[in-house]
């Protein structure tokens, strides 16, 4: 029976796959295509605690060739093989990417919304309100509400802000458009920019340690999406088979970990996140992956470098020889497949580091593009390369996500209950 629900399923993915969207993207050079290198670890801006020189001339390992050799040659193998190894390889990264039996305790109705005010805007209802995202912490929150549009089920986009600006900030990045244009919108921050205790970065995942072990910042953020989901589904105006996320540098650092881990998450879009995880960003700190801590169901008794055994650092690099992670981002991106994701990168060069997406990040893509291939939908995975620079909008960034989201959750619905 199993074989043959996946028949029907791949069935439909190639249906899908020949209307062969055609979004407003510039194409690359073919040598970007055929790019599959690492970034240059550099130290333009942040100091990497794993230089590996040499790691942009080494290959990214493929995901259709599993550890032993052996390669993948169907879908069935890929969801069934080699897709759940790689999930278990980065549950045991995370931590976990949901809680426990035993940290429940702390969670109650994330439905209870707490209103504060509420607005009137062309196209529009603008609602703040307090989701109560643990029983003992609030998290501050705008729902943007369609208005003379009829009265739905919309689809809807989760929206987050970055490092710096407040929980509303995306209003004005992408919200006011897209509550204009048929979309509920709940705008918000990740939990390290606003923590229990007023805490933020190192201190809020301290405080999630306390209360819950291992979970790193990027698995806790990947739950907090589908508390608001589950809050998104509680409203009539809410499609709830049509849900997305949008979010740029933090935000959309946040963004590659939902779609991988979160199946609810229908469409994905990632505004400059630096794809590679060792590479002119900093995903070390405590506060996303915490490299360098030890914690004690990581066992790695073994590792070369004594005082890293214990640490996600060890997990993500088990070869220290081989200059690149052996486990990085592609991985994540392919996790997300078969759903649709758009990542956009804000420099042209070929190694820009700090926290734009530059060239290098070709060589993500097209490991991932490679599973997607596969599953019979390469155009569901998309990199829009552009010369904006760090930023969350832009002449060249505008067109891709609006007509990415448009075709995805509007006109062209993808059909996925889940793995």
């Amino acid at each position: 029976m199993r074989n043959l629900t996946l028949a029907v399923v791949l069935l439909a993915l190639s249906a899908a796959a020949a209307e062969d969207p055609q979004f407003p993207i510039p194409a690359p050079p073919a040598a970007e295509l055929q790019r599959v290198n690492y970034h240059k670890v550099t130290y333009q801006l942040y100091n990497s605690p794993a230089p590996e020189l040499g790691a942009e001339n080494t290959p990214i390992p493929p995901l259709l060739i599993r550890p032993d050799g052996t390669r993948i040659e169907s879908p069935d193998e890929w969801y069934q093989s080699r897709r759940p190894e790689l999930l278990k390889d980065w549950t045991a990264i995370l931590g976990k990417t949901a809680p426990e039996p035993r940290d429940l305790e702390w969670f109650g109705d994330v439905t209870q919304a707490i209103p504060y005010s509420r607005g009137e805007r062309e196209g529009y209802t603008r609602i703040d309100i307090d989701l109560p995202m643990e029983k003992d912490f609030l998290q501050r929150h705008l729902l943007l509400i369609p208005k003379g549009q009829g009265n739905g089920p919309f689809p809807a986009v989760i929206a987050w802000t970055s490092t710096t600006p407040d929980y509303r900030e995306p209003e004005q990045w992408w919200g006011s458009y897209l509550a204009s244009h048929g979309y509920v919108v709940l705008t918000s921050w990740s939990f390290i920019r606003n923590y229990r205790q007023g805490s933020r970065s190192t201190r809020a995942a301290e405080l999630v340690y306390e209360r819950f072990g291992h979970w790193l910042a990027m698995g806790k953020m990947v739950h907090d999406v589908s508390r608001e989901i589950e809050y998104l589904r509680s409203l009539p105006e809410v499609d709830a088979n049509r849900i997305g996320f949008m979010g740029f540098s933090l935000s959309a650092k946040a963004a590659v970990y939902v779609a991988a881990f979160n199946p609810d998450v229908k469409v994905t879009v990632a505004v400059d996140p630096h794809i590679a995880i060792n590479g002119g960003t900093n995903w070390y700190p405590p506060w996303y992956l915490d490299w360098q801590r030890h914690f004690d169901d990581i066992h790695t008794p073994d590792y070369p470098i004594p005082e890293l055994r214990g640490t996600v650092q060890s997990l993500l690099n088990p070869d220290v020889k081989r200059p690149g992670f052996e486990h990085d981002h592609h991985e994540l991106l392919a996790l997300a497949a078969p759903r649709p994701f758009l990542l956009i990168g804000g420099s042209l060069s070929e190694d820009q580091g700090g926290d734009s997406d530059d060239l290098e990040s070709w060589g993500y893509v097209n490991r991932a593009k490679e599973v997607y291939t596969l599953l019979g939908v390469p155009e569901r995975l998309q990199y829009c390369s552009t010369n904006s620079g760090h930023h969350a909008t832009g002449e060249q960034i505008d067109p891709a996500w609006k007509s990415f989201l448009q075709y995805y959750l509007q006109d062209h619905p993808i059909q996925f209950k889940g793995y």
